[in-house]
């Protein structure tokens, strides 16, 4: 393996290719400036282009090409680790072996930061669907968020009645919950074509168990263009989980426009289900978010939800109390630097600020839209 790496990085690590990815970066770097021209010419330009070539390579595969790609990432890591410890015990370290290591960590560094923009990450800088569907996103009171919450607490309640048993059991079939989630988005499309999906690429993580103890239920691997769901956690949570990827897929990057954007594709998709999970991530969002300004109120609406929605607000603390550990938190901590870098300065917050967007929704459309 260490042949076959050293390999790898002398063929890579050629002049041209050190001015090639600076240029790049820098070229990068000022796209992210400039949001108007990143909307036009990569997110609704490049970017359609790009994915759907993913999707079209590696969407037949059964299992996560991605995942591969990152167990093998972290294989490296782990030899190139190794290595240097055997090396430091043996007492063979040496200047010419430091400077060859930084200088194949920087372009390492380098290489993963441009294909990572190019292939997706530039849809952080995009204008995004904001100004796709004229929303004015403003500062909300109070009482606007009392609206929102008192507006998805009564759908909530409607669709934890309509739910049955042997309809959640069917995304037991994760080729059910993944069709239905891109149907979800083929009827959405039809009101909001911005969002259209096709081909799909949507699989179960290959790391679902392991998703569970560092705190994720789904993640985007621009490299493959794959969305990844963690099948392992509560049934009442995939389909949003599902349609919340599947909005990264089509473009949109920062987590508050991803949630809202897979609001949009359950709220006219047919299913209860869907609609259920849909609105159960948002009841938690706007409650939560209510709590910190008024938590009588939010107490109010909690104690009167339906028994159905107690239940499985219930079994998601249990599942994420059983859950629980010290490294989860070194991840969390790790991803809200993550995003906080790419245009989201509110960190694990940003998924909560879909309320803002929800709320900008029903000012222009009515509550009844929701």
């Amino acid at each position: 393996m260490q042949k076959l790496l050293t390999r790898i990085f002398s063929r890579l690590m050629k002049s041209w290719s050190w001015v090639l990815l600076i240029l790049l970066t820098i070229g990068i770097k000022w796209a992210s400036w400039y949001p108007e021209w990143v909307e036009k010419n990569y997110s609704l330009g490049v970017y359609p282009w790009i994915s759907r070539a993913q999707r079209t390579l590696f969407g037949w595969i059964p299992f996560s090409i991605g995942d591969l790609f990152y167990a093998f990432l972290v294989l490296v890591v782990l030899f190139q680790t190794w290595k240097f410890f055997r090396l430091l015990f043996r007492k063979k370290l040496s200047r010419p072996f430091f400077k060859e290591a930084l200088q194949q960590g920087i372009f390492f560094v380098l290489f993963i930061y441009v294909f990572f923009n190019l292939l997706w990450g530039l849809n952080y800088n995009r204008v995004g669907v904001a100004d796709q569907l004229g929303l004015q996103m403003k500062t909300y009171s109070r009482d606007d968020l009392d609206t929102l919450t008192s507006a998805l607490h009564s759908k909530l309640n409607s669709y934890a009645a309509l739910v049955s048993g042997s309809q959640r059991d069917t995304f037991n079939q994760k080729r059910t919950l993944f069709t239905s989630a891109a149907s979800a988005y083929k009827e959405a499309s039809v009101t909001y074509p911005f969002i259209a999906y096709t081909p799909k690429s949507i699989k179960p993580s290959l790391f679902s168990y392991l998703g569970n103890y560092l705190g994720f239920q789904g993640y985007y691997n621009p490299f493959s263009g794959e969305g990844q769901v963690n099948t392992t956690i509560p049934r009442f949570l995939e389909p949003f989980v599902t349609t919340h990827e599947i909005a990264h897929q089509v473009g949109y990057a920062r987590e508050n426009e991803a949630n809202f954007v897979a609001f949009l594709a359950c709220q006219q998709y047919e299913s209860p289900a869907f609609k259920y999970s849909m609105y159960f991530d948002m009841y938690l969002y706007a409650v939560g978010e209510l709590s910190r300004r008024d938590s009588t109120q939010a107490r109010q609406y909690q104690n009167r939800v339906h028994p159905q929605v107690k239940k499985d607000q219930q079994e998601y603390r249990d599942f994420l109390y059983r859950h629980r550990n010290p490294v989860e938190g070194i991840v969390t901590w790790g991803y809200g630097h993550f995003l906080r870098a790419n245009n989201q300065p509110a960190g694990k917050r940003s998924y909560n600020e879909v309320v803002a967007w929800l709320i900008a929704y029903y000012k222009k459309y009515g509550v009844g839209k929701l």
